[in-house]
């Protein structure tokens, strides 16, 4: 075994490694001085800049938490790497063969020396296996499935995408036959235990590397093709030494620098969706692993934005400035506006002006590149709006603005969202904005109701939520980031309306197998109480029935549970697992079927009469100087409603 790295070799490194690049692959560097350069800390969070960078001694150091040293204790520390691992990391970026003491023992007791490096090198291997897999024969699928979305080969080689063979250790073989051991494999990620063995944890997909902003893979994800194979539609690398998801962003090694430059990050979806928008010129765009943007991949994207005041930083309300903005695009389907109201949850862990791009089609960048080229993904990204504003106004879409009432529980709803806003610059504005959307020229009365709503306590609040806005130095009084549903009313249950919307969203988490398909059919405002809307929405946000059955067939009904409280943010989690849970009138295995099949027809007949009702009002209100082509078309819309619930009635 090697021992410890020469002296002479740690010292030559430390010489030959620019600390300003390796800093500068984390942080968003900018002169500060003759000889210095400044950043927001990776250490700590902070608003202003304090983190400082001299190159010429090759030195780091934060006047903020005091943390400092050189780059090999930066790479020790930022990465969480042993001193070992982090010389021979750096070692690799500049081309130096280490030596080692002889006898000397490992670095720690009980660790051999290099392990990270080693991992990191099984997974350049296994990466380059790839690739050469996908000009072969058996990937002619693979191949097809990249032209279909408008991929060429020049860009699967910009994006380092690969092609995993069919066979059970095809990789295996390979890494073996390179000299990684079965420990190092496992340990990895690369390959899967099972009772015969080890075997290859991706066969038959479309991989594509999962790298650090370093550059460096640490892990893929991998895409189903054929039609044989029964796993799930995007498998990823488990957690590893090397790989957590809530650490990555797909995307971030090509990224990183315009997103420096421009002060700019977008977040997409997919990998085809980051690899669409790079190639239709948005080339800060970056994607999450399998998991949904948090508080990690925040700092991440704050320490590239630079998130400090000065030139170039975007000025709101009231003359603050942040350093850049952060812009999330989604689909315009209800899947898209849920997962928008979950980044809300996340939007106050870093200060960067947040936008939301919603495309109402419901294309995703990938599809919309196919159908309308690239200038239409750039389009997208040039139409975003503040994400407090989508936020409320969706808030204010699911009442209704027509009638007093309707204002009020409006109003009730969105002011939550408005007390919530950290930035006290931001909430006078956006207090002005929501009166002018609600139609009320008294300004004062909601300013009032969202001073109630900040003194309020959050229902239920978990002390998980409240960190993600605690911040050193903070007001006493900061609100924590809600969904508008927090602070919702709970649905009466003696309405027996609201009671057939919770019977069936019971069924639909409980039995998911037993449910008609015909209830992904549903509208979005199938459920009238605020509360059931958005457990509904985080069930069609998981994919609805056709994945419910899908999921619930291979995993069992938890596995269904726990992709919809996944699908939902975070007040709304809560619900979910009451209604996972709840007694259901009818249990008996042989009236089950019937009984879930009448709950789900008992919903869509409520949602027809409501609509009967509407179209009925709207015909009475109608003067006599009408125009007969509106009438005759409610009139259609009526008679065709009442069909539609006269045969579900009879069947």
């Amino acid at each position: 075994m090697a021992g410890r790295i020469l002296r002479e070799d740690v010292e030559a490194v430390r010489e030959r490694v620019r600390i300003e690049e390796i800093v500068g692959a984390h942080v968003a560097l900018r002169p500060a001085g003759v000889g210095s350069l400044k950043g927001l800390c990776p250490f700590h969070d902070e608003r202003s800049p304090s983190f400082h960078v001299r190159p010429q001694v090759g030195r780091y150091h934060c006047f903020g938490c005091g943390e400092g040293g050189d780059v090999i204790a930066f790479v020790q520390q930022v990465d969480g790497l042993g001193f070992t691992d982090a010389v021979e990391y750096l070692a690799s970026r500049v081309g130096m063969q280490l030596r080692y003491e002889e006898g000397g023992g490992p670095a720690r007791p009980g660790e051999e020396p290099g392990k990270r490096r080693r991992l990191l090198d099984a997974h350049r291997v296994a990466e380059e296996f790839y690739r050469e897999q996908l000009v072969t024969p058996q990937a002619a699928v693979a191949r097809t499935f990249l032209a279909e979305r408008g991929f060429d080969r020049a860009a699967a080689d910009e994006f380092g995408v690969g092609f995993a063979p069919q066979g059970w250790d095809g990789l295996l073989r390979h890494l073996r036959g390179r000299g990684f051991t079965e420990a190092e494999l496992t340990a990895s990620g690369l390959v899967s235990q099972g009772q015969r063995g080890i075997y290859d944890r991706f066969r038959g997909r479309l991989v594509w590397p999962i790298r650090e902003v370093t550059g460096e893979t640490v892990g893929f994800g991998a895409r189903r093709l054929l039609d044989d194979d029964n796993g799930p539609k995007y498998l990823n690398t488990p957690e590893t030494p090397l790989y957590r998801k809530s650490h990555v962003l797909y995307g971030i090694d090509l990224a990183k620098r315009e997103i420096s430059k421009q002060k700019q990050v977008v977040v997409v979806e997919g990998y085809t969706d980051v690899m669409a928008m790079h190639l239709s010129g948005v080339r800060t765009a970056v994607a999450t692993c399998g998991t949904a943007f948090g508080t990690d991949h925040a700092r991440i994207v704050r320490r590239l934005v630079g998130d400090h005041g000065g030139a170039g930083g975007v000025q709101l309300a009231g003359g603050a400035s942040v350093g850049g903005e952060i812009v999330f695009t989604f689909d315009g389907d209800a899947a898209g506006q849920k997962a928008a109201l979950r980044a809300f949850g996340e939007d106050q862990a870093f200060s960067a002006q947040t936008f939301v791009a919603v495309e109402p089609s419901g294309m995703d960048p990938c599809d919309l590149r196919q159908a309308r080229g690239p200038d239409a993904v750039a389009a997208l990204v040039a139409s975003r709006q503040p994400l407090f504003e989508f936020v409320i106004r969706s808030t204010l879409a699911a009442h209704d603005l027509g009638t007093a009432e309707g204002r009020i529980r409006a109003l009730r709803a969105a002011a939550p969202v408005v007390a919530s806003i950290r930035d006290s610059a931001l909430r006078p504005e956006y207090e002005r904005l929501l009166a002018g959307w609600l139609g009320m020229d008294d300004v004062s009365g909601v300013r009032r109701a969202v001073a109630d709503a900040r003194r309020a306590p959050r229902p239920g609040a978990r002390q998980a939520d409240r960190d993600v806005v605690a911040r050193p130095g903070g007001r006493p009084d900061d609100a924590p980031a809600v969904v508008p549903v927090a602070r919702m009313a709970a649905p009466d249950r003696r309405d027996p309306v609201a009671q057939v919307e919770r019977t069936a969203l019971e069924v639909v988490l409980q039995h998911p197998t037993l449910v008609p398909r015909e209830f992904d059919d549903l509208p979005a405002d199938a459920c009238a109480a605020p509360a059931y809307r958005a457990v509904h929405e985080a069930v069609r946000a998981a994919g609805g029935i056709a994945v419910a059955v899908d999921i619930a067939t291979h995993g069992g009904e938890a596995a269904w549970v726990e992709a919809v409280i996944e699908a939902a943010a975070e007040p709304v989690r809560p619900l979910l697992t009451e209604l996972s849970v709840a007694p259901l009138p009818e249990d008996r295995p042989t009236a089950l079927p019937a009984f879930v099949r009448g709950v789900v027809t008992r919903l869509v007949d409520v949602g027809l009469t409501r609509r009967v009702a509407d179209v009925r009002g709207r015909l009475q209100r109608l003067g006599d100087d009408a125009d007969p082509s509106e009438q005759r078309a409610l009139l259609s819309e009526l008679l065709d409603l009442e069909a539609q619930r006269r045969t579900l009635r009879a069947g």
